[in-house]
């Protein structure tokens, strides 16, 4: 009798054992959730998920669209994030400081936004999923008129759509 209880008792850990899901650290499944370090609850997949666990932004030199060594080590990972999720589309947005005309920075904005887009498209992520768009100078991050403000400025933003 003890012996039928005992392999009875090992059968049902093992099937509890079983229907446990495990989730990984960094990438869990997409609509369940856990708590940030803030306390809050987040959504594995969700626009938090995303913002708690890798950059959003990458910055660019003076009238550069050109990726530099830390702006791909950003877009790495988010690539990586991107292809834990594959249902989730994004779009690049592309900003300038405020020196040059409207219509000049549209373009570079653009160039900056299709840069980004250009190195997540090369790392695997799906193009439909990446659509891009150009702020130029009209959104800045920071108003100022000076060197931190420009460099604060000159940046693309992945967004989470």
């Amino acid at each position: 009798m003890k012996i039928k209880t005992l392999g009875f008792l090992c059968g049902l850990t093992l099937l509890a054992a079983c229907a446990t899901e495990t989730v990984d650290s960094d990438f869990g499944v997409e609509g369940y959730t856990y708590v940030g370090d803030n306390g809050a609850e987040i959504v594995y997949g969700s626009m938090e998920d995303f913002n708690n666990k890798v950059q959003q932004k990458v910055y660019f030199g003076f009238d550069s669209s050109t990726l530099d060594p830390d702006a791909i080590a950003v877009l790495k990972d988010q690539a990586v994030w991107l292809q834990a999720y594959p249902g989730t589309s994004v779009v690049i947005e592309g900003h300038c400081d405020e020196r040059g005309t409207r219509e000049y920075n549209l373009a570079l904005g653009e160039r900056r936004a299709s840069a980004v887009r250009n190195y997540l498209v090369s790392q695997g992520i799906v193009p439909s999923r990446i659509s891009t768009i150009s702020y130029g100078k009209e959104r800045p991050e920071n108003v100022g008129s000076d060197a931190s403000a420009w460099a604060a400025n000159r940046r693309a933003v992945t967004v989470i759509q």
